[in-house]
């Protein structure tokens, strides 16, 4: 009898948690879903402008440089050197080998080579071209291109560059220029042995 009454003592208390279970599984599907946060937003961008096209501009376009990246942190922009653009801009080293009959045509000649450039001939360039290479000229730069040809022409001389020919001439300066950049300075006057001055004067000791 006490058997019988244990069981089902235990049976109803598990119909009765059976049930507590169906009802909060219930309770928690009976919600739906509340959409409130997507209705605020699809709303809020209904209120917003919509713009109706970004106009770009030609000229800041036209100005951007394009670049390739070699490497996670290097970009290399796809242009020419300044010096590719313009010959007359690239980077030489001049070292003439000494030689007795080294002239300054042959190391104009020397510094054109694998420029570009020829050197061209002419009546008013010949005596130039003529001239002895002073020692100072054996070695120059690292310099541009124009400005090693004037050093080796010297300051009486101008370059003229034909760019559709790739010639380099040279003429005189329509100006006399002075042999030297550096006046010397004004001799002074000492006083001669006999006490007199350079104007005659008789100098006191």
């Amino acid at each position: 009898m006490r058997q019988s009454s244990r069981l089902l003592g235990l049976a109803v208390l598990s119909a009765v948690m059976a049930e507590a279970v169906l009802l909060s599984g219930c309770a928690m599907s009976a919600a739906p879903p509340t959409s409130a946060p997507a209705d605020d937003a699809l709303a809020l961008r209904a209120e917003l402008p919509v713009p109706e096209s970004i106009a770009t501009d030609p000229a800041a376009s036209a100005d951007l440089t394009p670049v390739v990246r070699y490497g996670p942190y290097t970009l290399v922009e796809l242009v020419p050197e300044p010096a590719q653009r313009d010959l007359m801009r690239q980077v030489v080293e001049v070292v003439i080998p000494p030689s007795l009959d080294t002239n300054v045509g042959d190391a104009l000649r020397h510094v054109l080579r694998r420029s570009g450039y020829r050197l061209c001939d002419t009546a008013d360039a010949a005596a130039l071209y003529a001239l002895p290479l002073p020692a100072a000229h054996l070695h120059l730069g690292p310099l541009m291109l124009r400005d090693a040809l004037l050093t080796l022409a010297g300051p009486a001389w101008d370059v003229s560059v034909d760019d559709g020919a790739r010639q380099v001439c040279f003429r005189r300066h329509a100006t006399p220029v002075p042999a030297s950049a550096n006046p010397s300075a004004a001799a002074v006057a000492l006083p001669s042995d006999d006490g007199q001055g350079p104007d005659g004067r008789e100098v006191q000791p």
